[in-house]
């Protein structure tokens, strides 16, 4: 009986051990052999991952004595319990770089069913044909992993995929017409790549999807009504493309929708109201399209609603206190250009759990209330009310009440009094074009945590605090443009300075500039004009590896500029304005020899001069971009600059004492787009070498005491479109052809010896003016270009307005404003995207 018994426990053992997991079997050898190949492909590169918790899953993939060992414990690697077949590889966020091509041993692993190579950078490859061979996948991420190119039509062949993302890639071409197979797909995600334009019609057949995300995919014309097949549909997110027509009326139907994302597109008309009625609706956006009519906030009925957009459309948005007992957990609300009148919007009462609000652009008047105040203290972290008509806060506090708050937006307001101190955690301020007065409080100083401070256009006054050092260490904008600050600019700037861009401007600061800035080796762009700084050229400033704009105009520099100690000085500038002080002696020819910017731009993106702030919360990811601003001007008009094009440059040496001649060397910086030389003591001929100027589209030399005449070469300069030599000593016929058809006489008043169109004073010789050079003379410009047909066709978009003091006719000025001029607007673009 007891070896009857033991029989039994050692046969039940060993059955045990055979169901065991640990006696699964091992993977098989071409596979982990396959799996080694694809590692030694690749190299691991920290930077190829973006998420931070990324790390080199590839790395535990080691031989052992010899041999590849067991793959099915390696990182990342999944293998069937009963065949050993590698049937997963998830090697999502780890860190590889390299290419992957059609002889890739990727390919061999021909049981996969799930593969995860998302959040990596695959250098651009493009999918290989050859994805086809692994036919049993039901599940397929490549998103966010640098591949590029058309997809292969075989991708449509893998019909057994259920799951398919290759979102935030370059992909391109069209979406392939294989993908009406994919019949079992119900994840469907393609967002963010550069497909050709094409219709959605394709997605009708594929009516087991649930999640669908083709934002910004170039998807263009109406919302098919064969989408209204997609009855299991919890998301649909259409977002940036190029919709039209109106929301159809079969998405009111599609009930277990929990995400309906339909903004930054051309829909119209007005918004359905069987939408607010969706129970299980947590997202709605519907921002920047062309909706109109008005939607009543107390329209909500689901209890579900966390995120609510409507900014940037034709729509009137109206409630009331009653509405409050609408959905109590919003926490995305964005209302911007919504006609929001009067006081503010009462049905926020009791929305505790906002976290991102948007009222901007509205006319919503008086005080911010307490109730509203006290809203979110905990959970606030962006707010928008800027291009309102408030006048205050209801509830004086030292400290605004919002202690997670990373962004406010109170600009363009009417706001009076103190300067509002947001929380410790803000990194973007923007409070300016208010009535705010007063000092600057010593609390401003404690926001260490500030990228973007920017206070311009109110009645600010006294000193500039010396704790701005404080502040200098995280911010990369510092912008307290047209106040009344006076005294000395602080002497505050350390080694730690981060600052890429500082605008004192229009103020009444004294003394010299601080050489604390030689500090700020990230500056870009430095703007001290219209202040009565009292001092020589700052050529300090040289070292700045990565300054691009000085605007040092209308001060009381003084003195010889002199010659810079090393070549390397002012490399990058392409913007300088010195107009309007009491410079003395020659030209700079030396600098100009270093301006090499201004002889080869750097092609950089994006189009504006801007900085990028960004940050990550638990589930967004949000972008702020601050395009950099400046005023230049002449003769005391003034031509702001919303945004400043990053090929654009400029020389304006105005109104101050140079004298001597223009030298050669200005023809070398051959980007150059203005030029302003006027109102000096200039002598001697205009250099022919300006002609080498081929961008160049305003040219000022007027109010000097040049000779000589014009050359003709200066015909060739096809983009001039401002020209002015008047009130110099200049004589013979004027050049004639291409752009100086279009000058008018003011463009060379007093000018005894000058004669020729457009003057009415003729010349002796029978010819009225020169004729512009030929082609093979010089010219790098067809002749056969007339001036519109080239301005068609060059059409910038830079702002110069009124520039070099020219009076312009008034087809000329119409040009300018057509093809130059940017509406005045925000300087700050927001981008949020959901994790």
């Amino acid at each position: 009986m007891r070896m009857l018994l033991l029989f039994l426990l050692s046969l039940f053992h060993l059955r045990a051990a055979y169901s065991s997991p640990s006696m699964q079997p091992l993977c098989h050898d071409d596979e982990s052999h396959a799996l080694l190949q694809l590692k030694e492909s690749l190299v691991i590169m920290e930077s190829a991952s973006y998420d931070p918790s990324a790390y080199p899953k590839v790395a535990s993939w080691k031989l052992v004595d010899g041999e590849s060992g067991d793959c099915c414990s390696w990182d990342g690697v999944e293998c069937d319990g009963d065949s050993g077949h590698v049937i997963g590889l998830d090697l999502s966020s780890s860190c590889l770089y390299g290419s992957i091509d059609s002889n890739s041993s990727l390919f061999h692993l021909v049981q996969l069913r799930r593969l995860n190579l998302a959040d990596n950078h695959f250098n651009n490859s493009e999918i290989p044909y050859e994805i086809r061979n692994l036919s049993r996948l039901f599940d397929l991420d490549l998103s966010l992993s640098g591949f590029s190119g058309v997809i292969p039509s075989s991708l449509g062949n893998l019909t057994k995929l259920s799951s398919l993302d290759l979102s935030d890639n370059s992909f391109s071409g069209k979406i392939p017409s294989t993908f009406v197979n994919l019949l079992q797909v119900s994840y469907l995600s393609l967002s963010f790549n550069n497909f050709r334009s094409g219709t959605l019609d394709w997605l009708g057949n594929l009516t087991k999807l649930n999640y669908v995300a083709l934002k910004g995919t170039n998807s263009y014309g109406s919302i098919p009504s064969c989408l209204g097949n997609l009855t299991h549909l919890t998301e649909l997110n259409l977002n940036e493309n190029k919709l039209t027509g109106q929301i159809p009326s079969w998405i009111g139907n599609q009930t277990q929708l929990i995400s309906l994302d339909l903004g930054v597109n051309e829909l119209h008309g007005p918004i359905p109201e069987s939408i607010f009625r969706l129970p299980n609706l947590e997202i709605l956006n519907l921002e920047e399209n062309l909706f109109s009519g008005t939607v009543e906030f107390g329209l909500l009925k689901s209890r579900s609603l966390v995120s609510f957009q409507l900014s940037d459309n034709n729509l009137s948005v109206i409630g009331n206190h009653n509405d409050s007992a609408a959905p109590q957990k919003i926490q995305i609300l964005s209302l911007g250009g919504c006609n929001l009148s009067d006081e503010f919007p009462s049905f926020l009462h009791g929305q505790n759990h906002l976290e991102f609000v948007e009222l901007g652009e509205n006319k919503i008047e008086g005080h911010i209330p307490t109730w509203f105040m006290n809203l979110g203290t905990e959970t606030l972290w962006h707010l928008d009310l800027m291009g309102n008509l408030l006048t205050g806060f209801e509830q004086s506090v030292d400290i605004l009440p919002w202690n997670n708050l990373r962004y406010l937006g109170l600009s363009f307001n009417k706001l009076d009094g103190a300067l509002p101190i947001p929380p410790h955690s803000t990194i973007i301020y923007e409070v300016s074009d208010n009535r705010l007065n007063g000092e600057i409080p010593p609390a401003i100083c404690n926001l260490t945590s500030l990228v973007i401070l920017q206070l311009s256009n109110n009645n600010l006054s006294g000193k500039l605090p010396q704790c701005l050092g404080n502040i200098s260490n995280s911010a990369s904008v510092l912008d307290l443009r047209n106040n009344s600050f006076s005294g000395d600019i602080p002497e505050a700037f350390s080694s730690d300075c981060a600052l890429r861009a500082i605008d004192f401007s229009q103020n009444q600061l004294e003394g010299k500039i601080p050489k604390s800035l030689a500090n700020c080796t990230k500056l870009e762009i430095l703007n001290i004009e219209q202040n009565k700084i009292t001092d020589v050229f700052p050529s300090w400033l040289g070292i700045l590896p990565k300054l691009r704009v000085l605007i040092l105009r209308s001060n009381r520099l003084h003195g010889v500029i002199g010659k810079p100690q090393a070549n390397f000085e002012f490399q990058r500038l392409q913007i300088i304005d010195l107009s309007g002080n009491c410079f003395l002696g020659k030209l700079p020819l030396e600098y100009f020899r270093n301006w090499t910017a201004m002889k080869t731009i750097y092609k950089e993106h994006p189009l504006y001069m801007q900085v990028d702030a960004s940050f990550q919360l638990s589930r967004y990811v949000m972008t702020y971009h601050f395009d950099y601003s400046m005023t230049m001007t002449n003769k005391g008009v003034v031509t702001k600059y919303e945004k400043i094009q990053e090929f654009l440059t400029a020389i304006d040496l105005s109104r101050n004492h140079f004298e001597g001649g223009i030298p050669d060397a200005l023809g070398d910086l051959k980007e150059l787009y203005l030029l302003n030389l006027s109102n000096n003591f200039l002598n001697g001929g205009i250099p022919p070498s300006l002609s080498n100027l081929k961008e160049l589209e305003a040219l000022d030399l007027s109010q000097n005491k040049l000779s000589g005449e014009i050359p003709v070469q200066l015909a060739q300069l096809t983009f001039l479109a401002v020209f002015n030599v008047s009130h110099n000593l200049l004589l013979g016929p004027i050049p004639r052809g291409n752009q100086f058809e279009t000058f008018d006489n003011t463009s060379f008043d007093v000018n005894p010896g000058l004669c020729g169109n457009p003057l009415s004073k003729k010349c002796g010789n029978g010819e009225d003016s020169l004729p512009a050079p030929k082609e093979d003379e010089g010219s790098g410009y067809p002749l056969e270009f007339g001036w519109k047909v080239v301005v068609i066709g060059y059409a910038t978009g830079l702002v110069i307005g009124a520039i070099l003091g020219c009076a312009m006719n008034t087809r000329k000025y119409e040009w300018l404003v057509k093809n130059y001029f940017v509406n005045k607007g925000q300087n700050l673009k927001t981008s949020l995207r959901r994790n």
